[in-house]
């Protein structure tokens, strides 16, 4: 949702006051400033206040359990702005409500101060992604290991532990935000690049703290608040039926037994009826394309080849088998449309950046007079600047530690490679930051498989270049993605007046406050599910094994690949690149009806029954939309996020009842009639 201003139609159904806080949200932007003309802006020392901090400290460990259970089952994370944005601002507005009929308040809410609180929970909740806990980090485990049967020796394997992952992020974490520091006046004010996402988060945050847009919010967060509730009890309910694996609704046969046995069902999840609200319905129709593609039509022809293309005797498990096809052509897939948008954002970042020195070299050039509101944006923004010398000493300080920390974390990775990671990664991390302005698209993860393809290649097969591979690219994804994440900050900082002294301070303690909270959040996770990371598990972690994958592919090459499987991922590998290139070729108007090679890639691995949710949520907003879109635009983000929230969050009572030993009593089972049949004869035997 990018901003509360949009057009309705006249209803007489009676409830005309609503329908108006919902077509008025927030006013023209040309014309924001000067509403907010009378309020004074907060000095950035008072926009970080202990509120703030305390609210946002709650709101990370919320977030994080939820995008760790995403990470944890199929890896699709959707922006979490908008939520963190809406709940900071209640929390707090609440907070403040209570104070001042009780005559403490001290210090009025405002939207500096709801941009700090934002700004700090998704850092934190970041972490939980760039982390790599359902990717490489978990990739080194022994888990993961046993499902590769190449270079699972005791050098290339760290299982996690609390102690080694709270110090790895902490000296890595916080490199990329000191990368960009300096750049932050050129990218903002100079290059004005946009940063949709970090824009739309102003216009919200900012429509927040309008009267109009107070009580929208209102109503919204009231909203958010229903869904939530039944999305939690629904989770409830649906845990007394799931005594084991296999039982329980998350397994109901909808389309029948034979679509289940081929991933297609419909498993009733909340969280991903409500990430398919909030992901484009071209996402959502490319992920149930690919489902369709593989399990639907490959997977089942291939299945047809046992015993001439892989062992009939092979587990179903070993990556010698239908598993190899399923991991392999997937992993071919996702490099292609990786390297495809890699080279065609950093082909726009140097057309961008030549563009942009060419025109400050023509003198004749007209500077184009600025609006009020960037007169004081631009005013306030390069008021509270940050020395220099503190973004180079913050960076050669803290890669110093962490050359001399991290081979100690991973024996492999020794302190030259990282240095050499440190000293190209400045420059990647402006290319990530500027190309997230141009196009709103973070190239972390490509970065990060750049880095264990070289890291582990470097260091070779006889001496862990797996596991020194997956830790350089820890290294590597944590910079770039902090970097992007520090800039898009900036950008609303610079539409709301926060200061970016208080957007830094801020994004470092959600940083801080995510280098805590995520490994906590994860060893829950771990100790509490026996078979996190196991294949059809409830929490299977599928990048963790497509990341191992890679770096075997980085280390070993292809000799662990079954029959034709190369020629297979060759030939995904450039459809991967065709299809990237026929989107751009045919333009913004057309290219919503090609599909997205990345989103059809993650199905080929795990099947096509969390599509189905998603799929089921496009359709739910589809129709809101037909009916009413004004009033669909306004709450569907919030219906989403409280329908994630509420599943989230109860994970967090499920970990810990299966920590304490207390299991379901029921389990509901599914059997076809002939199977229902011989249960029946045996039990009356």
């Amino acid at each position: 949702m990018e901003s509360m201003s949009i057009s309705i139609r006249k209803e007489t159904d009676g409830d005309d006051d609503e329908r108006s806080l919902v077509a008025g949200g927030e006013a023209d932007d040309e014309s924001v400033e000067k509403i907010f003309e009378s309020k004074e802006v907060p000095a950035w020392q008072k926009q970080l206040t202990v509120r703030a901090f305390l609210v946002s400290f709650m709101l990370s460990i919320l977030f994080t359990v939820i995008v760790m259970k995403l990470n944890l089952t199929t890896g699709i994370v959707p922006s979490m702005n908008v939520s963190a944005g809406l709940l900071g601002f209640f929390f707090v507005k609440t907070w403040t409500k209570f104070l001042h009929k009780s005559g403490c308040l001290k210090q009025p809410f405002t939207r500096q101060e709801n941009t700090v609180v934002q700004t700090c929970v998704v850092a934190s909740c970041g972490v939980a992604f760039s982390g790599g806990f359902g990717s490489y980090l978990f990739g080194m485990s022994e888990i993961v290991a046993k499902q590769s049967p190449a270079a699972n020796d005791p050098q290339n394997i760290k299982n996690p532990a609390l102690s080694w992952m709270i110090g790895f992020l902490f000296v890595v974490s916080f490199l990329g935000l000191f990368a960009v520091l300096p750049l932050r006046k050129i990218m903002i004010i100079d290059f004005k690049l946009i940063y949709p996402s970090g824009t739309a988060t102003a216009h919200l945050i900012n429509s927040f703290h309008t009267p109009e847009g107070a009580m929208l919010a209102k109503k919204q967060v009231r909203t958010l608040g229903k869904f939530f509730s039944f999305s939690f009890l629904w989770g409830f309910f649906q845990w007394f039926f799931t005594a084991t694996n296999g039982c329980g609704f998350v397994d109901f046969p909808t389309f029948g037994l034979k679509a289940y046995e081929n991933k297609f069902y419909f498993d009733f999840s909340a969280t991903y009826v409500g990430v398919g609200m909030i992901c484009p319905y071209l996402i959502n129709v490319s992920l149930l394309l690919g489902a369709v593609l593989s399990w639907g039509i490959m997977w089942p022809l291939i299945g047809n080849r046992k015993g001439d293309w892989y062992s009939a005797q092979l587990p179903s498990s070993s990556l010698k088998g239908l598993q190899g096809y399923r991991i392999f052509i997937a992993i071919a897939m996702i490099l292609g449309d990786g390297l495809y948008n890699f080279f065609k954002v950093l082909g726009r970042t140097f057309l961008g950046l030549y563009d942009q020195f060419r025109h400050k070299t023509m003198a004749s050039r007209p500077t184009p007079a600025l609006s009020y509101n960037d007169q004081c944006r631009t005013q306030l923004f390069l008021k509270d600047q940050l020395p220099t010398w503190i973004a180079f000493a913050g960076y050669i300080s803290i890669a110093i530690i962490s050359a001399a920390t991290i081979p100690h974390i991973f024996h492999p990775l020794k302190w030259y490679y990282i240095v050499v990671i440190y000293i190209f990664a400045p420059a990647l991390a402006f290319c990530n930051a500027y190309g997230s302005g141009l196009t709103d698209w973070s190239m972390a993860n490509t970065y990060g498989k750049l880095a264990i393809f070289v890291i582990g290649s470097w260091a070779g097969a006889s001496h862990g270049g797996v596991l020194a591979g997956l830790a350089a690219c820890g290294v590597m994804m944590n910079i770039v993605s902090a970097a992007s994440d520090l800039t898009q900050d900036f950008k609303t900082g610079y539409m709301t007046l926060a200061s970016p002294r208080s957007m830094f301070v801020s994004q470092i303690i959600g940083t801080a406050m995510g280098c805590v909270i995520s490994p906590c959040v994860f060893w829950l996770f771990y100790k509490a599910f026996g078979d996190l990371g196991v294949p059809n598990s409830p929490y299977p972690a599928p990048y963790a094994l497509l990341y191992r994958n890679i770096a075997i592919f980085g280390v070993e090459g292809f000799s662990s690949l079954p029959k034709h499987c190369l020629t297979l991922c060759c030939v995904f590998f450039v459809a991967a690149l065709v299809v990237n290139g026929i989107r751009d070729a045919v333009g913004p108007k057309w290219a919503r009806f090609v599909p997205i090679p990345m989103a059809m890639a993650i199905p080929f691995y795990l099947g096509g029954y969390f599509t189905i949710d998603m799929c089921v949520g496009s359709f739910i907003l589809f129709i809101w939309e037909t009916v009413d879109k004004a009033r669909a635009d306004a709450f569907a983000p919030a219906v989403a996020s409280g329908l994630i929230c509420g599943d989230g969050i109860w994970t967090l009572p499920s970990s810990l009842l299966a920590l304490a030993g207390v299991k379901p009593p029921i389990c509901m089972k599914f059997l076809s009639r002939k199977d229902n049949a011989m249960v029946n004869a045996f039990l009356a035997s």
